[in-house]
């Protein structure tokens, strides 16, 4: 899941909006302006009700982002770096670089996001009690108990032991603490994720049959996502333990063909060392260090008359929105990071020299080869 826009950092740590959230906004903001609030407050303004709904609907959006930085940190303190924290339709999610070293710090890194909203749901709690003694039932007590219930529910909903649910990282790390395999762990969990994920999916079925056409399908589509997200943890697993401890280097395209910042966009796109070659190219300087990464779509999305005077390091991004890592690095842990798409290349970088390119196809030839040599790599 890649941010739509970036919010900048918070504790260190790269905060981004998917476009997505602005549909769960809008649904949370509506649902208060224009039916709970009026219900229980009617004669009131229309002003007063939106501008209380959407306010509402941002704090609970800053819930969310207070929950996964919790995650966040708490991985960062147990040695576990962090790309960035995205905002999206379901919720956020933290992405790790790698994963705990012990079951113990997978159980605190776990922990700490239901607790988090939990300890929030107790402060808005005594936040509306607070309000309502002080002045009686007004529009901020009803948003502040909303604020208390949803955040309580978040916090019970995450703690269901299913992957990729936060209790399903729970559960991990008590299978794996009693096994002692974090493989075995992790399949374990991700089976649980995929049965609560039917099962989310078969009630919200059922209640579309019945008749509540919106909350069924909500239902249903949550029980989606986590099927599919815990079939898909279950197979970075099985990736992860076929891999090893080899490195970055081995997989690597070596020595990839660059392109110098300076060139011109009409260079690039006639240029024989270019064509029919790849979809992203690393860019570099005229000492040859990166700079960037250039995509096919990019110079080619400027426009034909403009080619000839807009360079490629006007259109390439910029190193700082790039993965970037070290040759040495355990090719498994840059999994989490490996997206589809070429703007989504991994440039290799050993001081400031540029030594290759990794993409997702380059890790499938690996594991297919480790697969196809050693089949007793399978379940190392």
């Amino acid at each position: 899941m890649r941010a739509t826009f970036r919010l900048g950092r918070i504790l260190g740590v790269r905060v981004g909006v998917h476009w997505s959230v602005a549909v769960i906004f809008g649904v949370i903001a509506i649902g208060l302006a224009r039916s709970r609030l009026p219900d229980a407050h009617p004669g009131h303004s229309t002003e007063a009700y939106w501008t209380v709904g959407l306010l509402t609907a941002a704090v609970f959006f800053g819930c969310l982002l207070a929950h996964e930085l919790a995650h966040a940190v708490v991985a960062r303190r147990n040695g576990v770096d962090v790309d960035d924290i995205v905002l999206w339709l379901l919720g956020g999610v933290a992405r790790l670089r790698g994963e705990a070293a012990t079951p113990g710090a997978e159980l605190r890194i776990a922990g700490v996001g239901p607790l988090v909203s939990l300890l929030l749901g107790g402060v808005f709690a005594l936040g509306a009690w607070t309000a309502d003694t002080a002045s009686g039932a007004g529009l901020a007590v009803d948003a502040l108990v909303w604020l208390a219930v949803i955040n309580v529910a978040l916090a019970v909903f995450n703690a269901i032991p299913a992957a990729p649910l936060d209790g399903g990282r729970l559960l991990r790390a008590l299978l794996w603490w009693r096994t002692g395999d974090r493989l075995r762990a992790t399949t374990g969990a991700a089976t649980a994720g995929r049965a609560f994920g039917w099962l989310l999916v078969a009630l919200g079925l059922f209640l579309f049959i019945r008749g509540t056409t919106f909350s069924g399908l909500w239902l249903a589509a949550i029980g989606w996502f986590l099927v599919a997200a815990a079939t898909m943890e279950a197979r970075q697993a099985e990736v992860r333990a076929t891999l090893g401890q080899i490195p970055v280097r081995n997989a690597m395209t070596r020595e990839p063909v660059t392109v110098p910042d300076s060139a011109t966009v009409a260079e690039f796109l006639l240029g024989d060392a270019y064509r029919y070659r790849h979809s992203a190219y690393p860019v570099t300087d005229q000492a040859g260090a990166p700079l960037g990464l250039l995509t096919l779509h990019a110079a080619q999305h400027v426009p034909e008359y403009r080619r000839g005077a807009v360079t490629v390091g006007a259109v390439m991004l910029p190193l700082a929105q790039v993965a970037v890592v070290g040759p040495d690095e355990p090719l498994r842990d840059l999994l989490p990071r490996l997206e589809p798409g070429p703007e989504h290349r991994v440039l290799v970088i050993d001081e400031g020299r540029l030594l290759g390119v990794l993409s997702g196809s380059d890790v499938t030839r690996m594991v297919t080869w480790l697969t196809t040599t050693d089949p007793r790599r399978r379940g190392s």
